[in-house]
């Protein structure tokens, strides 16, 4: 499910050149790993220090917990920086691209992730497309919004994708039935008898595997309902 990110992000390393991967809200570091298997070498960080444990004992990732804004590295260290879907947690979304900006060298890659406020499920379900995360996501950006923010910050923008196999389909899945989120029922803790649980998390992966085609032709159309960039700072 994460062979859209590896992807996106192995081929930004390729331009940027070998070098340090700092993957920013890196959770339990499963997408650090795959890339340490695949010989980079990385860093994950994290505000959650459980997440970090995980990162270390079951991906074998270092990982600091902390901000970007305050991360404990040199300028210039950074071949590739991504944030998958961090920067709609942030009150100052620019502090953190800024800090990108200076950690990464003059070759290097940002990759940034967020929800597209402007893909069709959210004009089709409105407040109840889970793009929306209220109160959890504090922004909602447009291509043209996070492009703008994006050249405030010192990059221009290389690569655009509309598509992610692990975010578009679940994503409309769960805004159809979020009571069958099988992520949700964890985090909420739902006490469910085996063969609940199991018809449950059936009707939801139905639910994806409908979706796929309709994510696809919105991702097609340039209006799927996440936007992921590859970015290099400005030059002069």
């Amino acid at each position: 499910m994460l062979r859209d990110h590896l992807g996106f992000v192995t081929r930004a390393l390729r331009e940027a050149g070998e070098g340090l991967v700092l993957d920013v809200g890196c959770g339990g570091g499963l997408f650090l790993g795959m890339l340490r298997e695949r010989g980079a070498s990385v860093l994950g960080m994290d505000l959650s220090v459980p997440a970090l444990r995980v990162a270390w004992r079951a991906q074998s990732v270092p990982s600091v917990c902390g901000t970007l804004v305050d991360a404990p590295l040199a300028p210039a260290s950074c071949a590739v920086v991504t944030m998958f879907h961090v920067l709609e947690h942030l009150e100052e979304p620019a502090a953190y691209l800024m800090a990108a900006r200076e950690l990464l060298r003059p070759e290097g890659r940002l990759i940034v992730q967020v929800p597209n406020a402007a893909c069709w499920q959210f004009l089709l379900l409105g407040e109840n497309w889970s793009g929306l995360d209220v109160p959890r996501h504090l922004l909602n950006f447009r291509v043209q919004d996070l492009e703008n923010l994006l050249d405030y910050c010192g990059f221009e923008v290389l690569r655009r994708k509309f598509f992610s196999l692990r975010d578009n389909p679940a994503g409309f899945a769960t805004s159809l039935a979020p009571g069958l989120d099988p992520m949700a029922r964890r985090v909420r803790r739902v006490v469910e008898k085996p063969a609940v649980k199991l018809i449950k998390d059936l009707i939801y992966f139905g639910l994806v595997a409908i979706s796929l085609p309709f994510t696809l032709l919105e991702a097609a159309c340039r209006a799927g309902s996440t936007i992921m960039i590859e970015a290099r700072k400005k030059e002069g």
